[in-house]
Order: structure tokens, then C-alpha cells, then sequence
């Protein structure tokens, strides 16, 4: 079978890729850049970026299904530049299904589109999306997401998956983060309850698009539906911030700081950075102080029940995995 991946480049695209690989598939990667490891599973790679309709549809062109995972993240940056990367971006690599005859969409989409800044425990596919957001990402994601499902028709089967917090060898993003932060000594915890958190290790993630594309045809009871992929194991977020501490040599967090006070540094830093138009980071925001201070874990029920998703890898095992390539870097994970 021939198969777009957008973002193959990336940390989930890549898994995706060389799951895809391993069982046969041709591949082909989307992204702004050339990855010698994807060059090395023989991918054919793309470049070029989402705002642009013809690249994206050519790279599309004689493709079955197309796994749209490539966005812009990040918690800080201007809503022009996400807009424009997880919203056009969304829009262009429908209209290459469409132009392409292609049946099977995968939108790669985020638990933060139905986030309110309150504690979700247990929460399933019936939360709604909020009047607001407190972050670009999240507000584009959800524009993005409900761009993917309202394309659902008979011509075009899509589906969204929401895989929360994904870690693992190879990560580029949560991992680097919190170990960065760690080194330098500027965690802090914020609040004192055990907010339980969902996470996901990166294999089962990908194992989830997979499945979730083996399902979906146009009609199928994947098509039109949106699903939370975790590990299935809630834990207090600080606990898992520090087994990842732990994994790369580094003492737990234990200062902890208020949830009010976490709320108005980010109100005050969100302020600053916007005055002097800093492209920097904020040391805190709104919208991490109170991702930080809740509990945000989901039921995969409908998951496991539509396409048999089943987190195959522990956290546990993830861990060892984790820490042995921190210990023993491959380029390649």
C-alpha cells in the first residue's frame, strides 16, 4: 500500500514510518526538511510546507492513505504562524484527498482541543470543545480537528486521534524540555495534590494510527469519530516528571510553588513577552501553569472497542527503553 506521512520526519511521524515500513508499506514522508534515517528505510521524502497546496498534493499523488501528523507545537509563538501551519495546512492536505482519490485520512490531533483549564478524570469523547483557549496550539488543533471529522463523507473516511503526552527514545520535545529544566534547576512543582495525568509511550501511539487506519474506510465506525490514546496507567504528573528526571540522572523535583502564583507569573510573562514581542519562550504561562496544577487522564474505551487498541509497551518498560538510550543515544530511535 502507498502511504503519505506528513511529519515523517518527526518524533511520532517517524514511528509511524518505520511501522509502516516494517510490515511492507511504500512509504512516502512530508516535511520541511530531509531525514537521513528515513532515507535509510527507503521513504520517499517531500519537502516542502503545509501552507503550500500544490506540494502537499503532489507529494499525496498516487497514495491510499495519508497520515497527517506534521504541526506546528509549541506553547508560545504568534496565532498567524499556527493558524497557518495546523489550520491551511489541514485544509491543503484535505483537498490532496480529495483531488487524489485518496479513501483513508489519520489526523494526529491533541486531548488539549477539549481542555478548559479544569481537571478531566476519566474523560471520554463527549467533552466538549471550550469557548476558549488559552494557547495558540490548542485553538488551531481544535480548528483543525473538527476540519478532519466535518470532511468525513462517502468519498473520504477520516478519523482524529488524541494521543496525550507522548515520551520515548528519540523524543524532541516533552523529554529535552523537562530535562533541560532539570538541569538548569528551574522545576517546580506547582501545587500539592496528585493530579493524575494520562501519558503515552511513543510505539504504542503509533501502533494506535495503525490500528485506527486498518479500520477506517469511508462508512466504517472509525470514519466522522475522534479517540483518546494513552498508556491507559494515570500518574500524579510530578511523579512521571521525575521517573523521566530519574532516567537521565537528575534528582526529583521538590520545591513546589502555588497554583495562583504558577497562574500569575504566566499572566505576567504573557504580558511582557507580548509588549516587547520577545520569539523567546515565557518561563510559564497561563495555560502550563494550569495544565500542571490538574488532573488530565481519559478513557480509551472507545478506542479499544472501534479498532482494538491496547498500549502493548508498560511505562515501566518505556522507562528502561527511555534510559537506555539516554545512556546510549541512537540517532536513529
Amino acid at each position: 500500500m502507498k502511504v503519505l506521512v506528513t511529519g515523517g520526519g518527526g518524533f511520532l511521524g517517524g514511528a509511524i514510518v518505520r511501522m509502516l515500513c516494517e510490515r511492507g508499506d511504500e512509504v512516502r514522508s512530508f516535511s520541511r526538511a530531509e531525514y537521513p534515517a528515513l532515507a535509510a528505510l527507503g521513504v520517499k521524502q517531500f519537502r516542502g510546507r503545509l501552507e503550500d497546496r500544490g506540494s502537499v498534493s503532489g507529494a499525496a499523488e498516487g497514495c491510499e492513505l495519508l497520515f497527517h501528523v506534521a504541526a506546528r507545537a509549541g506553547i508560545w509563538g504568534s496565532y498567524h504562524d499556527f493558524y497557518q501551519a495546523n489550520v491551511v495546512g489541514t485544509e491543503n492536505v484535505v483537498a490532496a484527498c480529495r483531488v487524489n482519490g485518496i479513501r483513508r485520512l489519520v489526523y494526529t490531533s491533541s486531548p488539549s482541543v477539549v481542555f478548559d483549564g479544569s481537571d478531566v478524570e476519566g474523560g471520554d469523547e463527549s467533552l466538549p470543545y471550550p469557548d476558549r483557549y488559552e494557547a495558540h496550539y490548542p485553538a488551531t488543533k481544535a480548528l483543525a480537528e473538527r476540519l478532519v471529522l466535518a470532511a468525513n463523507s462517502p468519498e473520504l473516511g477520516t478519523t482524529a486521534l488524541r494521543p496525550h503526552l507522548i515520551w520515548g527514545p528519540g523524543d524532541n520535545h516533552l523529554v529535552p524540555r523537562i530535562v533541560a529544566k532539570g538541569r538548569a534547576g528551574k522545576l517546580r512543582r506547582i501545587g500539592t495534590r496528585p493530579n493524575l495525568v494520562d501519558t503515552v509511550y511513543v510505539d504504542n501511539a503509533a501502533n494506535a494510527h495503525l490500528l485506527a487506519a486498518d479500520r477506517l474506510s469511508p462508512g466504517s465506525v472509525v470514519a466522522g469519530n475522534a479517540y483518546f490514546i494513552s498508556n491507559n496507567e494515570p500518574l500524579p504528573v510530578w511523579e512521571m516528571v521525575n521517573r523521566i528526571l530519574s532516567a537521565a540522572g537528575i534528582p526529583p523535583v521538590t520545591r513546589s510553588i502555588s497554583p495562583h502564583l504558577a497562574f500569575t507569573a504566566g499572566c505576567i510573562c504573557e504580558a511582557l513577552w507580548g509588549l516587547f514581542r520577545l520569539e523567546s519562550e515565557p518561563p510559564m504561562t497561563r495555560f502550563v501553569a494550569h495544565e500542571l496544577a490538574t488532573a488530565h487522564w481519559f478513557d480509551i474505551g472507545a478506542a479499544q472497542r472501534d479498532f482494538g487498541y491496547h498500549p502493548e509497551i508498560s511505562i515501566d518498560e518505556g522507562m528502561i527503553r527511555l534510559r537506555r538510550w539516554m545512556q546510549h543515544p541512537d540517532p536513529c530511535a
